[in-house]
């Protein structure tokens, strides 16, 4: 006689077994990307930022003025050699109208893939020509910028240039490092490591234009946007967050802040 054999299943308790695998393994993958996120955030700091404010202080030691002030007739602020000395004291001082003094004494930068050296209103020139190294950055020729991915897995550069803040901004003034390229996270963490406290209109590093992207800290918020996932700046980064779409397919939106220097 034939025997049958009755075919058995996987029981209740090992289908939750295999359940609870899958979920500490994703667990896991989740966790270390945030890992990673976090150590190229620090990395970012110590290996881009720090290294642009030393250069910039190197640089003060060694020439006796900030970067592109004038030798003979400092000002004390940076990219001011080509402003008169009336336009000079106006700004310094407050009296002009602080759109057009702005103006006046404009960002510092560099064109990437020229000759750095031989011009004489570049960024890298400045320091070049006074023997001061530079960040590795992107590449040779583009110590200013530096490459990393978004929370969407995107590429996104940051741009750093420096130039001097008329009083009574928002944002800060003086001579600060202009970071462009920040996405709302990245900013957050550059806040927390530089002042200590995630604030995007208070302290050493500040967010441009907070107002005009209708940003505030009131309300349980920050100040920074929210879109780490979208271009979108709605919310506040607390309590009142307003974002709507968080896809992570989209483009991040990207920010300019200001670093406020010592010198």
């Amino acid at each position: 006689m034939k025997k049958t054999y009755r075919q058995q299943g996987f029981t209740l308790v090992e289908m939750s077994l295999v359940l609870v695998v899958i979920g500490l393994i994703l667990g896991a993958l989740s966790v270390g990307k945030d890992m990673q996120r976090n150590a190229e955030y620090k990395k970012i700091k110590q290996k881009f930022v720090d290294q642009w404010v030393q250069a910039y202080n190197q640089y003060y030691d060694r020439m006796g003025v900030v970067v592109g002030d004038r030798p003979k007739t400092p000002t004390l602020a940076v990219n001011a050699v080509n402003v008169t000395d009336t336009e000079t004291i106006n700004i310094l001082l407050g009296t002009a109208d602080d759109a057009l003094s702005q103006g006046n004494i404009t960002e510092l930068c560099s064109t990437p893939a020229t000759n750095a050296v031989g011009k004489a209103a570049d960024l890298l020139g400045y320091f070049h020509r006074a023997g001061i190294g530079l960040p590795t950055g992107r590449a040779n020729g583009y110590e200013d910028r530096y490459v990393y991915l978004d929370t969407n897995g995107n590429p996104q550069q940051l741009t750093v240039c420096f130039r001097f803040l008329v009083a009574g901004a928002d944002h800060g003034a003086g001579n600060v490092m202009v970071i462009k390229g920040l996405t709302p996270d990245l900013a957050r963490s550059l806040d927390s490591a530089i002042d200590g406290l995630v604030d995007a209109d208070d302290g050493r590093f500040r967010l441009d234009n907070a107002i005009t992207l209708g940003l505030s800290t009131g309300n349980g918020g920050d100040g920074w946007p929210t879109g780490n996932n979208t271009v979108t700046t709605a919310g506040t980064g607390g309590g009142n967050d307003t974002t709507s779409a968080v896809e992570d397919h989209q483009q991040v939106i990207t920010l300019t802040a200001f670093y406020r220097m010592t010198q």
